[in-house]
């Protein structure tokens, strides 16, 4: 996949419900797997595990090599760490907590070159290290093609989401329900009523504001029900599949 094209922007301006997986185990041969299942992004998460920079570019080029595109979800939203993930190659970012309109807007300077944004410039290997197309072609297709997917993850971002939803450059406005019960005072209870009204009204409101929500999903039923409320960016945890699938081949076996 070269870095001019990405196809999970592609899908979602075409108005495509998409489906990823995060991955916070530092290993390209386990993210290779989760991309060649039929994804169609996969987050390599750098907040919540232990994956460093020099194995997420070898993550990003297992899920180039699947064929499909490469996120990182960045610890913090400051423009060194956006730098440097989006250079080995991802083709967006995962901001987290993004409560106000101006932390929105420096997301999008991180991850956008001059004059939309203020990233910083050279032949790293997003830019195919200066060998094909002259750098002035890839700001421009960078500029188009990356993405910026800000987390809604407290009381205080949802209370500004109408101020949020008018930031220029948001390519998804992704919900994080374990963090906003945190948030509310109910730490882990995600299928709290107070909580699953907060999820479920949001996207509801970006949706009709035309703009991409996005959500994480522990099951298929609640992935359903978010698509039905208007989202079109459901991600999961595959490797809480796989366990969940392994536990049930132990159980099954043993009951014989």
């Amino acid at each position: 996949m070269s870095m001019l094209a990405n196809p999970l922007k592609a899908k979602l301006a075409a108005g495509q419900v998409v489906i990823g997986s995060l991955v916070y185990v530092p290993s390209p041969v386990f993210t290779e797997i989760v991309a060649l299942t039929g994804f169609d992004f996969v987050v390599i998460d750098m907040e919540h595990g232990p994956v460093d920079i020099g194995v997420a570019g070898d993550m990003v080029r297992a899920a180039e090599v699947a064929g499909i595109t490469p996120l990182i979800r960045v610890t913090h939203n400051t423009p060194h760490l956006i730098l440097r993930a989006l250079d080995i190659g991802a083709m967006g970012v995962h901001v987290p907590n993004v409560g106000r309109p101006e932390e929105a807007q420096a997301a999008v300077r991180s991850v956008k070159y001059a004059p939309l944004g203020q990233r910083g410039l050279a032949n790293v290997r997003a830019a195919r290290y200066g060998l094909r197309e002259p750098l002035t072609e890839y700001v421009a297709a960078a500029n188009q093609q990356t993405m910026v997917v800000a987390h809604i993850e407290d009381v205080q971002a949802v209370e500004n989401l109408d101020a949020l939803l008018q930031v220029e450059g948001i390519d998804v406005y992704y919900l994080g329900p374990v963090d906003l019960s945190n948030s509310l005072g109910i730490p882990g209870q995600t299928r709290d009523a107070q909580l699953v009204n907060l999820v479920e009204t949001s996207i509801q409101r970006i949706s009709a504001a035309g703009k991409v929500a996005g959500c994480i999903a522990a099951d298929a039923d609640t992935a359903r029900r978010y698509v039905e409320l208007g989202a079109r960016y459901i991600a999961c945890q595959a490797i809480g599949f796989m366990v969940r699938s392994a536990r049930r081949f132990i159980e099954d076996v043993r009951a014989t």
